[in-house]
């Protein structure tokens, strides 16, 4: 199944056109170049993601030693969640329906994606660092 996954999503970046993003000048290349960019903002969160859990289960396991209290990774879960329906909700209010919104659209969406991504990034970042 992984190996599945792997060979569509190595056709889809094969599929993917290529465009000298430092240079568009069309729509449809602003409109791909700003996916890309999304698409790499969100490979960072979710590599930020891996380790705020990661991080949080650690946590738990130092608070079960002492109180057991064990419910950081379930509030950071739910915290993600949260966060991810906001910041789809808070696009959809930003920029409206694709059907409405032109050939444009799709760049400002793109883009208010990649700008609540990264700082969601950074947060997490964050809670990496915090101390006990």
């Amino acid at each position: 199944m992984i190996l599945a996954a792997m060979l569509l999503f190595s056709a889809a970046q094969a599929a993917q056109p290529q465009v000298d993003c430092e240079n568009a000048m069309t729509q449809t290349d602003m409109n791909i170049c700003s996916w890309q960019s999304y698409q790499r903002a969100d490979a960072e969160l979710n590599a930020a993601w891996s380790r705020a859990s990661q991080r949080a289960k650690e946590m738990d396991r130092d608070a079960a030693e002492y109180d057991g209290a064990t419910d950081a990774h379930a509030r950071l879960l739910a915290a993600q969640r949260a966060w991810l329906t906001f910041r789809d909700a808070h696009c959809l209010a930003e920029n409206g329906e694709r059907e409405n919104g032109g050939t444009i659209w799709p760049l400002l969406q793109n883009g208010c994606l990649e700008a609540l991504t990264e700082a969601r990034t950074a947060q997490l970042r964050q809670y990496v660092e915090m101390p006990n």
